[in-house]
């Protein structure tokens, strides 16, 4: 089992693509919350963040930590000399935003706590969602944008940058002459499934889109490589799939994991012989436990980890 979190107050910090979330507070149970549109103006939003933040601290009482899960690429080495930044990105404005930076210029004397927003979700399901008692499994995203975080013998996986799941190549499902979104891939994973791809290939958002629509059946299939390839190369114990395209639109929920669950078995063709990937693939895939509050969760978790 992992090891318990303190009971301490303090800041978390959900940077994502759409919307930034952010809480203060000491368990799943006890956070006060707000949220700002990440728009295209980093310097605007990160004010945003850091003004509420301190209104809360006066509020409630001195933050021990705050905890920062952001989409990315982002740079996590702490030598580097763009550490705390977001690079590469494709979202328009905030390329080499130093969003930790932002941060610790307002709360100079505070411990941060700086990760990937899906890392940051897997770690909150790791200390109080479908993780728990677990060491070695995948938390994947499927929204804006398409991210996976990975925990790997009870420690998140970093290595050289961090995991970018969601830029897999994928094989094309045949008649498939749909392009993909992704500016730097075309056709990666992202590019494929994410909500704006759905929105590009469907022409309509994922919610909006009916059950008998074939974009479920393209969205479900191209899921389920990836996630079967994720199983071969990593061996995890869980696979948990958040974000809002998970939810399935109006197809719901239980849909959408049935369909996904029967194309994994489907496409790893009982290769790998073990119950979870067989009988009981129902308890292998499943939703976040804590919901859409996973990411903010987890930054709650990084905060509290930075001063345990």
């Amino acid at each position: 089992m992992h090891k318990s979190l303190k009971n301490a107050l303090v800041g978390a910090i959900e940077a994502g693509g759409t919307k930034f979330v952010c809480a203060v507070g000491t368990c799943p149970q006890d956070l006060d919350r707000i949220e700002f549109p990440s728009g295209d103006s980093p310097e605007h939003v990160l004010a945003q963040v850091t003004d509420w933040l301190g209104e809360q601290q006066r509020r409630r009482g001195k933050l021990q930590a705050i905890g920062i899960g952001s989409f990315g690429p982002i740079d996590l080495h702490r030598d580097s000399p763009t550490y705390g930044q977001i690079t590469s990105t494709p979202k328009s404005g905030w390329r080499n935003t130093d969003i930790l930076g932002a941060v610790r210029r307002v709360f100079p004397d505070i411990p941060l706590a700086f990760d990937t927003d899906v890392n940051g979700a897997a770690l909150g399901e790791f200390y109080w969602g479908n993780g728990e008692g677990l060491h070695d499994f995948i938390y994947i995203t499927i929204g804006t944008g398409i991210g996976g975080g990975v925990m790997v013998g009870g420690q998140l996986l970093h290595g050289l940058v961090h995991s970018e799941m969601g830029h897999l190549r994928l094989p094309r499902i045949p008649g498939d002459a749909f392009a993909g979104v992704c500016p730097f891939h075309g056709d990666c994973w992202e590019g494929l499934c994410s909500g704006p791809a759905l929105l590009a290939r469907a022409k309509m958002a994922a919610e909006a889109i009916p059950p008998e629509h074939e974009a479920w059946d393209r969205e479900t299939q191209y899921i389920a490589y990836a996630v079967a390839n994720l199983v071969c190369v990593l061996s995890p114990q869980r696979v948990i799939i958040g974000g809002s395209v998970r939810k399935g639109g109006q197809l719901g929920q239980d849909r959408f994991f049935q369909m996904v669950r029967a194309r994994v078995r489907i496409a790893l063709n009982d290769y790998l012989v073990s119950p979870p990937l067989q009988e009981d693939i129902d308890r292998f895939i499943v939703p976040p436990l804590l919901g859409d509050d996973a990411g903010i969760c987890g930054a709650i978790a990084l905060a509290q980890r930075e001063i345990a």
